[in-house]
């Protein structure tokens, strides 16, 4: 295609006439008109406007095709979204998981300061991926800072779909093992390790419940394409809020970890103190609620 065919076709998908785009651009009707018939070109200042406006790159609006790389995801951003969704997922499901696995072995017999390490180790690795995960997410932000929406009508309704029932079904399986505690203890007295077994199969369910929650909003962020290409690109406030949102998360963070830790060599807690990590993303989340730069939208 060429950049008339460009032009006329994001004019046309934004459903703006040849009036609205000259007066946003601050040129005449007739001088639109001439761009779009190949007379002549605009002058770079406009052409910098017109990639803004359409959030694509310069490349692509004078020599590409606008309506090919629309249906073609040639950025490979649906795959690095959804290996990024699953470290983030994967990688907090497993510390959840690990605490059940620490109960487990400490009524099995074994010593606190080795269940201590075995989720120690586990933590090591959660975070590993997610500080992995992250940097090359940062990466493909900065190599693509712009994409072009390719999702379509039908697979945006068949995700809503699946979200519905993610989150239902994890709402779903909390209830469920709060269910299971009650009756396990109607029929098994409550001492260990009893307790530690019913608490342990309690902790696997949130787990996978808590994976179920992550994986279900950060695809729906995924499909917010207008968003991601407005993040790469903010205004100086915005961006100033992303940084402060972003200090403010790794701080709680790393204040769970080091609280939890210093319980766990000082008081031997390692099983008891599991939900200081809970709590601390739920505190990221009501942060991030909170201090959204995107909020009142």
């Amino acid at each position: 295609m060429s950049f008339r065919e460009n032009l006329q076709y994001l004019r046309r998908r934004e459903n703006i006439t040849q009036e609205d785009l000259a007066e946003r651009l601050e040129v005449s009707r007739q001088t639109v008109s001439k761009w779009e018939s190949g007379a002549c070109y605009p002058e770079m200042e406009k052409l910098l406007q017109l990639c803004d406006m359409f959030h694509i790159d310069l490349d692509t609006l004078l020599r590409g095709s606008v309506e090919r790389d629309q249906a073609a995801d040639t950025a490979c951003y649906d795959r690095a979204m959804n290996v990024f969704t699953w470290q983030v997922a994967l990688s907090v499901g497993a510390l959840i998981a690990a605490a059940a696995l620490t109960m487990l072995l400490e009524a099995g017999g074994l010593p606190e300061m080795v269940t201590g390490a075995v989720f120690l180790l586990v933590l090591t690795a959660a975070v590993v991926v997610l500080v992995a995960g992250g940097i090359q997410y940062s990466f493909f932000r900065e190599k693509h800072p712009v994409i072009e929406d390719f999702y379509t009508e039908e697979q945006r309704d068949a995700f809503r779909r699946r979200f519905v029932w993610c989150i239902a079904g994890g709402v779903g399986a909390i209830l469920f093992g709060m269910v299971l505690t009650v009756l396990f203890f109607c029929v098994f007295p409550e001492r260990e390790p009893y307790e530690s077994w019913i608490m342990s199969a309690f902790l696997l369910i949130v787990a996978g419940a808590v994976t179920t929650f992550i994986y279900a909003g950060m695809q729906h962020q995924k499909y917010q394409i207008d968003r991601y290409n407005r993040d790469n690109d903010p205004a100086p406030a915005v961006k100033a809020r992303q940084r402060l949102i972003s200090a403010i998360h790794g701080a709680l963070m790393l204040l769970a970890a080091a609280v939890y830790v210093g319980l766990g060599l000082t008081r031997g807690t390692w099983r008891t103190d599991w939900w200081l990590f809970a709590v601390g993303g739920i505190l990221c989340g009501v942060v991030s609620a909170l201090l959204d730069p995107y909020r009142d939208e």
